[in-house]
């Protein structure tokens, strides 16, 4: 296995597992992509980083993308963090990922970059925000930047791979930001515990206020129903997102059954993550997570009925209802 593909499956064993099955082109492509973007989810995300030095790497990390200054700088600039978290190690390798970048075909080089910068730079100007959302306007821009553009940036590589594909790049652009969005927003619901201990609360403040509650208050144990409330209003929300979700997939054509799996795994996962994490005390006291027979359950059932259009809608149906007992929901929520 090459070292590029040991990288991302270091940082997300769930996308490696969509890239891994791509056609070679889209694979190298994607998985090049991906690291690109680890290494700003890296800044943004290092829990002990103060935002002041996460703003001044993102800023490095824009201008070597604009080829204003060597990657080798950006990689120097770590050297103090712990060189095995994977995380961290993906901005060290930041030259040899830029290599990888240059070993693409031309037409795939200008779309990862863009769509990179962006998301470095909607990334910096989060950071300078501070570690709040003030309404759902607030959360979806803060998503679209970290997400929504991963959308996009999909679409486009998948369209200069596939003639049928760039025929409905038009259609599927403005759905791909909705399905990144429902993804994010998953994750946001999963991630309330960790993103509080690290100071941030994605939660909309509107939320809050309308059970009652502060960013301060949110997880003591006292406010638990009413925090419930709020996980309700989130996941209602990733729901009205994952609908456009299941659009953008179907509008695939079902020839293309390789591509349309990279995004059927991640949509299935996150319908099913939401699902456990309703009315879910765990999820705001860890978080809520499959098990690995009931990805695996899932993978192979759509590698046989994935090209079906009817199939994922009816997957989808069941896998977003809520388990029915909480003997049913404990065996879901161990790690994976």
């Amino acid at each position: 296995m090459q070292k590029r593909d040991i990288m991302v499956r270091q940082v997300s064993r769930t996308f490696a597992l969509s890239i891994e099955q791509l056609p070679p082109l889209l694979r190298d492509a994607v998985s090049v992509a991906y690291l690109m973007f680890r290494i700003a989810d890296g800044i943004e995300d290092h829990e002990a980083m103060p935002p002041e030095r996460k703003i001044a790497l993102l800023e490095e990390w824009a201008a070597v993308l604009e080829g204003r200054i060597p990657a080798e700088r950006l990689a120097r600039r770590v050297d103090d963090l712990d060189a095995t978290d994977p995380e961290v190690e993906v901005i060290r390798e930041t030259t040899q990922v830029l290599d990888w970048l240059r070993a693409l075909p031309a037409p795939f080089q200008a779309p990862i970059v863009a769509h990179v910068h962006a998301t470095t730079c909607g990334m910096a100007r989060w950071q300078q925000h501070g570690p709040f959302v003030e309404d759902e306007a607030a959360l979806d821009d803060y998503m679209h930047e970290v997400a929504g553009r991963v959308g996009y940036l999909v679409t486009d590589l998948f369209a200069l791979y596939s003639p049928a594909i760039m025929d409905r790049r038009e259609m599927l652009m403005p759905l791909s930001r909705e399905c990144g969005l429902a993804l994010q927003t998953v994750n946001v619901v999963r991630g309330i515990r960790k993103d509080y201990e690290r100071g941030w609360v994605f939660v909309p403040q509107t939320y809050l206020s309308r059970m009652g509650l502060t960013r301060a208050t949110l997880l003591e144990p006292a406010s638990e129903p009413q925090a419930l409330a709020v996980v309700a209003l989130l996941a209602d929300k990733a729901d009205r997102h994952l609908a456009s979700g299941l659009n953008y997939i179907t509008t695939f054509p079902r020839s293309e059954h390789s591509l349309r799996l990279a995004l059927i795994w991640p949509f299935l996962f996150a319908a099913r993550t939401l699902a456990l994490s309703r009315n879910n005390p765990n999820v705001l006291r860890s978080e809520a997570k499959m098990t690995r027979t009931e990805i695996g359950r899932i993978v192979a059932e759509s590698k046989l009925l994935g090209w079906s259009n009817g199939w994922l809608a009816r997957a989808y149906a069941r896998l977003a209802q809520p388990p029915v007992s909480d003997q049913e929901r404990e065996p879901q929520i161990s790690q994976i």
